[in-house]
């Protein structure tokens, strides 16, 4: 497998209190199939999209506890450099660089605006194996920030992309790109409509075969349908939350209906 480019998104996690409900249903709701717990890096279980490693959960270490959320990790060739230059931008670094055996390096961090992620320096574990076009498979992700100026300086800073701005009077989006134009993830400005206390996050996008029944088998489970199931020129998609509350998203890309946005490039 090719390094990929820096700031590529690489891997996807999430700490959940109730493992085996998590499996279930993401199982069900993603035709994931799990690896056994690694106990040596406490109890961290691969997913994986028909073979193919597509994402991790892992229990909560020991005072972590809380609602569930999704991780997700940066592409770094030097993680200790990413994490000076997440500091030296406004940003803070929630666990420090360390190894994780021959796997490769980590850390955790935030940006100014209070959206966390995190950075994968690969060694042996190079991150999504599963193709983006494959059911199961990590596909896109955006970050949904009350403050888009400071991740639209931050995130650029440290990562060296590109911004383009989709020209919508009625939004506040913008595309982050890798060399040119390839695109990296999208920024969203949350509006009135979040609540108060909901917090900034990246939200993932994972691929399936037919979003309204993955919305059915999410929500039968007890998963919380958030917005959608709605069309669009990515791809037919619906904003869901996981019944141990962690925010999610699916999206059926052989799906699509209406012309793709006008973008005009950032300086």
């Amino acid at each position: 497998m090719a390094v990929k480019p820096e700031g590529t998104p690489v891997w996807a996690d999430a700490m959940f209190t109730d493992i085996e409900g998590a499996k279930n249903f993401y199982g069900d709701v993603l035709g994931w199939t799990f690896g056994e717990q690694s106990s040596e890096y406490g109890n961290y279980t691969q997913a994986y999209a028909d073979g193919k490693a597509a994402a991790a959960v892992v229990p909560p270490m020991p005072g972590q506890e809380g609602m569930s959320q999704w991780c997700l990790y940066f592409a770094s060739p030097d993680v200790a450099a990413t994490a000076a230059r997440i500091r030296e931008n406004g940003g803070e670094i929630l666990m420090e660089p360390m190894a994780v055996g021959d796997f490769g390096s980590m850390c955790l961090a935030r940006d100014p605006g209070g959206v966390v992620f995190g950075v994968w320096q690969a060694g042996t574990h190079e991150g999504f194996e599963a193709e983006m076009t494959e059911p199961g498979a990590f596909c896109w992700a955006e970050i949904f920030t009350r403050e888009p100026e400071k991740s639209d300086a931050f995130f650029p800073a440290v990562f060296g992309y590109g911004q383009q701005q989709m020209e919508d009077g009625e939004m506040d989006f913008r595309l982050y790109t890798l060399g040119g134009d390839t695109m990296a993830l999208g920024r969203m400005k949350m509006t009135d409509d979040f609540p108060d206390d909901i917090p900034p996050w990246i939200n993932v996008y994972f691929n399936v075969p037919d979003c309204d029944d993955a919305v059915a088998k999410a929500t039968k489970l007890g998963g919380v349908l958030r917005f959608g199931p709605m069309g669009s020129p990515f791809g037919r998609f619906a904003a869901l939350s996981d019944p141990q509350g962690a925010n999610f998203s699916v999206i059926d890309t052989g799906t699509t209906e209406g012309e793709m946005p006008k973008l005009s490039d950032v300086s």
